[in-house]
C-alpha cells in the first residue's frame, strides 16, 4: 500500500467518528428520522443550564435546537439573564424551561440527565463535582478548573461516579479541524516539534472599580459561592470578572485553551517539562490584574514546545486570523485558523492540502462563534450519554489542556521558570509556585469527591 493511501485510511477512519456525530439534525438539511438514529427521538436529554448571562446564553439556545435534547431547568443567580433564556429558549423547544435560580436544587430532580456549566470560572470544577455526586453528567465549558487542584478533583470525580464529563473545547469536533489533525499525525508534514497558537482582541479598559449594594435582580452571596466573600463592585459583572484572579484565570484560559488545547492534540503531548511566561497589563492603569499581553512557552520531553501569544488589547491578526494554531514540522507547517478549516505546506511553502471553511465563524463574538459548528460538540456529548461513544474531549484531555495554560499563568505570577514533572504536571522543587496550585475557599463552600 502507497504511504498516501494509509495515511488517506487513516485519516478517513479518524473523521469519521466527528462527521457521523452530525447525523440527525445536528447542521440544517438533516431530518426528523435521522435523529432517532443516533439517540431516538422518544429520548430526548434532559438538561440543566447552569449560567446563561453570555457564552450561557448562547448554549442554552444550541442546546434547546437539538432535537434529541430538552432544556429543562435555566439556573441563573442574575432574575434578568434567566427571564431571556427562559423566554429564547421557550421559543426554540417549544416548551417552557423552569427557572430555578439555585443549581443544587435542580440536581435534586430525579430525571434530569445533566448540568450544562456556563457560570463563571470559579464555578466550574466545584459545580461539575457537585453535579457528578448527584449522579449528573455535566457538560463544561472551557476552562474546566479555576486551578490545577480543581482538575485533579473532576479526574477523581469521573473515576468515582464514572458519569460523562466533556469540556467544551468545541474544536475538538468541527470536522475540518479534526481531519487537519488527522493528517498531521498521518504525516502530511513530517514530525511536528512545534506549535505556535495565538488570540487577539481590543478589549476596552474596566476602569477602578467602586463598592455598590446588590441590586435585587442579583444573589450575590451564591454567586461568589466557592470564593471568599468580597464586596460588590460596578466593573465587576458582568464578564469582567475574567480579569481578577479571585474569580478568573485570564485571557489565557478564557481563550487560550481552545488553541492550546490544538496544539497538545497535534504533538500528541501530555504534560510538560519546563514552562516560562512573559507579559502583563501593559494597556491600561485600571483594576485588571491578569495580563493583557502574554507569551507562555511550554516544553515537552518528545522535544517539541508550544508557544501562545496572548494580546487582549491590539487585535491584529496572524496569518489573517485573530485566533489560531500554526503546527511546524520536519517537512512542513500546517495552519488552522479561527475556523473549520486548514492549510498544508512543503518547505518550499507550497500548499499542498487544503480543507475549507463552509461554516461562517465569528471568532470576535463573545456568546457564540459558532453555533452550528458547536453543534457537533453537542451531539458528541448526548451520544456519549446515550450510546458509550467516545469524547471529543473527555476530562482527562481536558485537564491536561487547561493546565498548560493554568502553569502559564502560575510562571507569569511567580515570575520563575517552572521545572514540571512530566508523570503528573506537578511543579518541581518550587513550594512558592504550588502555593498557587489551589486556592483559598469561603469555609463550608470547599470542593471534594
Amino acid at each position: 500500500m502507497k504511504k498516501s493511501d494509509s495515511r488517506r485510511d487513516f485519516i478517513k477512519k479518524t473523521v469519521t467518528g466527528a462527521a457521523a456525530l452530525s447525523i440527525g439534525g445536528v447542521l440544517p438539511g438533516f431530518s426528523a428520522k435521522s435523529y432517532g438514529r443516533i439517540l431516538g427521538a422518544n429520548e430526548r436529554v434532559q438538561v440543566a443550564m447552569m449560567g446563561v448571562n453570555s457564552r450561557g446564553f448562547a448554549l442554552a439556545s444550541n442546546f434547546a435546537a437539538q432535537k434529541n435534547c430538552e432544556v429543562r431547568f435555566i439556573c441563573d443567580v442574575d432574575k434578568r439573564a434567566a427571564d431571556k433564556c427562559i423566554s429564547e429558549v421557550s421559543k426554540i423547544q417549544n416548551k417552557e424551561p423552569m427557572a430555578q435560580p439555585d443549581f443544587r436544587k435542580a440536581l435534586e430532580v430525579k430525571d434530569l440527565d445533566a448540568l450544562v456549566i456556563a457560570a463563571p470560572d470559579h464555578w466550574h470544577a466545584p459545580a461539575a463535582l457537585l453535579a457528578s455526586a448527584a449522579g449528573k453528567h455535566v457538560y463544561l465549558e472551557k476552562p474546566c478548573s479555576h486551578n490545577p487542584n480543581e482538575g485533579e478533583l473532576l479526574l477523581a470525580a469521573a473515576k468515582k461516579y464514572k458519569n460523562v464529563i466533556q469540556m467544551g473545547n468545541q474544536r475538538r469536533s468541527w470536522p475540518n479541524v479534526a481531519a487537519g489533525i488527522a493528517e498531521l499525525h498521518g504525516g502530511i508534514i513530517g514530525r511536528p516539534y512545534f506549535a505556535k497558537t495565538w488570540y487577539t482582541n481590543n478589549r476596552a479598559a474596566i476602569g477602578v472599580g467602586k463598592k455598590i449594594a446588590v441590586p435585587e435582580w442579583l444573589d450575590y452571596d451564591l454567586w461568589q459561592g466557592p470564593a471568599p466573600r468580597r464586596d460588590l463592585k460596578d466593573n465587576l459583572i458582568h464578564y469582567n470578572w475574567h480579569w481578577f484572579w479571585h474569580w478568573g484565570t485570564g485571557e489565557a484560559l478564557n481563550n487560550g485553551t481552545h488553541m492550546i488545547d490544538l496544539a497538545r492534540w497535534g504533538l500528541q503531548v501530555d504534560y510538560p517539562t519546563k514552562v516560562t511566561s512573559a507579559g502583563g497589563r501593559y494597556r491600561y492603569q485600571d483594576d485588571w490584574e491578569t495580563p493583557d499581553t502574554q507569551n507562555i512557552s511550554i516544553e515537552f520531553a518528545n522535544k517539541s514546545t508550544i508557544s501562545w501569544e496572548g494580546r487582549s488589547c491590539n487585535p491584529f491578526p496572524i496569518e489573517g486570523s485573530t485566533v489560531g494554531v500554526i503546527f511546524y514540522g520536519e517537512n512542513g507547517t500546517l495552519v488552522i485558523g479561527g475556523g473549520n478549516a486548514y492549510k498544508a505546506f512543503d518547505l518550499k511553502n507550497n500548499l499542498i492540502k487544503e480543507a475549507k471553511n463552509e461554516v461562517k465563524v465569528d471568532t470576535g463574538s463573545l456568546t457564540s462563534p459558532s453555533q452550528a459548528l458547536d453543534a457537533f460538540h453537542l451531539q458528541n456529548f448526548f451520544s456519549a450519554i446515550k450510546n458509550g461513544t467516545a469524547l471529543a474531549s473527555d476530562i482527562d484531555g481536558g485537564h491536561k489542556s487547561t493546565l498548560l495554560c493554568q502553569l502559564g499563568n502560575i510562571a507569569q505570577r511567580t515570575g520563575r521558570t517552572l521545572n514540571i514533572d512530566p508523570a503528573n504536571g506537578h511543579i518541581k522543587n518550587d513550594p512558592g509556585a504550588m502555593k498557587l496550585w489551589s486556592r483559598e475557599y469561603q469555609k463550608g463552600w470547599e470542593p471534594k469527591v
